[in-house]
């Protein structure tokens, strides 16, 4: 999808369709009052009969222009009673007009959205949001279908337009972050919804290397088994003895900012198939399993989206790649592995099995001497029941860099919520034959895998996102939703506004 900035005015822009908004109590923005004025009064009249909603945000009709108007239709989109909008409810009303205009037939379209006022939020911000939204209502999965229909007319150009020629430039830099953001977690989608025949730790290695056919600054090294073994990482092979797949180590280097700059490490859970191994997962909704890569997947379309806006800092990606399935050759319950740090684990549950790959992961990133590393993780179904659907589960060994990964949620609608990390929780994984056990039991289970990557991250300022609630949606909506690559692009961004 093309996006562009135009200056102008609503009631003489040439377009598909134009877009405005108004709020209760009939309150229209300046550029709604102009197609008013244009068209003798066609917007007042439908609010006066109720046609157009003003007092509940996120409605939306669509207008046959009448009068002055050179545009094919109108979009009026309601706003809600607040003069300010709250930045969620901005992400919803962009997402409800991106989807009426998607779904209109209008080819192309021009947005005066950004003159909704928003608390705390500037035309960049609203910029950004209006891509990311459009972006995201034109993905589609059809790459496994036979019969695919794609939409005769689907929307393929967004103008964001001002009245003032000098907002442009602010709103072409927000269109431009927007535009990576939604590519990078429209990439972590396909490779989430991809099934575990299409996507295994090979196919994955494989995506690395296409990454770095589109960008190639990028380095890209793969790691074997054989490789895996020598440096010691028993707690990721563990996992994938069951598998006929091999496993894979993924490391992706965008060297962006100067050189000799620490690195920011992302290291992300790919899990390409989860069966639980010896500890069967129940068979219901299984084939969601598939989506226990998304940690990875999200890794991917981070290092996608940074590398589009060419930021100035060092990235490093890491991917420990696998399946878990049993067979006569998978760990047992009970089993002893030696992680790559030299501390022993007792396998208690086969199906805890995300913390075993990343533990030698988290332990292969002390290499780059990082300036912080972050793993991310569909790690606990315990993350889900305390969180739901809506927030990402924060831990972290520094405050300061939970509190940049909270405020970059709030900033880009991709929330997390902090949860404690505290050494009461870490005695539940204690283990009468080892140093350690992979589970600690089912009181505050999100805590005590949290505490679990603890044991392996001292060396280095570390936080992980638990991401089992928000990966991806079930039911008639099933599929990867792509987050959190908002949050980590929104926050890398902002580690280059402030130079740290």
């Amino acid at each position: 999808m093309d996006f562009n900035a135009k200056s102008g005015n609503a009631d003489t822009l040439a377009s598909g369709c134009v877009v405005v908004a108004v709020s209760s109590p009939r309150r229209l923005s300046p550029e709604a009052a102009r197609l008013d004025k244009a068209s003798r009064g066609q917007i007042s009249e439908l609010i006066k009969q109720g046609d157009i909603r003003t007092d509940c945000a996120c409605t939306t009709l669509i207008l046959n222009p009448a009068g002055r108007i050179k545009a094919r239709r109108v979009l009026v989109v309601g706003c809600g009673d607040d003069k300010a909008v709250s930045p969620q409810a901005f992400v919803r009303i962009a997402a409800s007009a991106a989807r009426a205009v998607h779904d209109c037939g209008a080819t192309d379209a021009a947005s005066w959205l950004t003159e909704i006022e928003v608390k705390d939020r500037d035309l960049r911000w609203k910029a950004q949001q209006l891509a990311i939204a459009s972006e995201n209502v034109v993905y589609r999965f059809d790459e496994l279908k036979s019969d695919v229909k794609p939409p005769k007319k689907p929307l393929r150009r967004l103008s964001v337009a001002s009245a003032d020629r000098s907002d442009l430039p602010v709103i072409r830099d927000g269109l431009r972050a927007g535009r990576a953001i939604a590519r990078g977690m429209n990439l972590a989608r396909t490779l989430g919804n991809r099934p575990g025949n299409y996507c295994t730790p090979s196919d994955l290695a494989d995506e690395a290397k296409a990454l770095k056919e589109a960008h190639p600054g990028l380095k890209v090294q793969i790691l074997d088994e054989k490789a895996m073994e020598k440096l010691g990482m028993g707690a990721l092979l563990s996992v994938s003895r069951g598998s006929r797949q091999p496993a894979r180590l993924i490391v992706m280097q965008y060297n962006g900012g100067a050189k000799g700059d620490r690195p920011t490490v992302l290291v992300g859970k790919g899990v390409t198939f989860d069966s639980g191994g010896i500890s069967l997962k129940p068979g219901s909704a299984m084939d969601e399993m598939k989506f226990d890569m998304c940690g990875a997947a999200s890794v991917f379309g981070t290092l996608a989206a940074v590398a589009d806006m060419e930021l100035p800092i060092n990235l490093v990606g890491i991917v420990p790649a696998t399946e878990n399935l049993p067979d006569g050759m998978a760990t047992k319950p009970g089993d002893i592995v030696t992680s790559m740090s030299g501390q022993t684990i007792e396998i208690l549950n086969t199906d805890a099995e995300g913390r075993l790959i990343l533990c030698d992961a988290l332990t292969y990133a002390q290499k780059f001497n990082p300036e912080r590393v972050i793993d991310i993780a569909t790690l606990t179904g315990a993350c889900v029941v305390a969180l739901g659907k809506h927030a990402t589960g924060l831990f972290a060994n520094d405050q300061e860099l939970a509190d940049q990964l909270l405020a970059a949620g709030q900033t880009s609608g991709d929330r997390a919520w902090q949860m404690p990390l505290w050494d009461e929780y870490d005695e539940q994984l204690k283990s009468n034959f080892a140093d350690m056990a992979n589970i600690g039991g089912r009181d505050a289970g999100s805590i005590t895998a949290a505490c679990f990557l603890a044991r392996y991250t001292r060396e280095y300022r570390w936080a992980h996102l638990d991401i089992a609630g928000v990966a991806w949606k079930s039911g008639s909506e099933k599929g990867a939703t792509g987050r959190p690559v908002p949050l980590l692009t929104q926050f890398l961004m902002e580690r280059v506004d402030d130079g740290s």
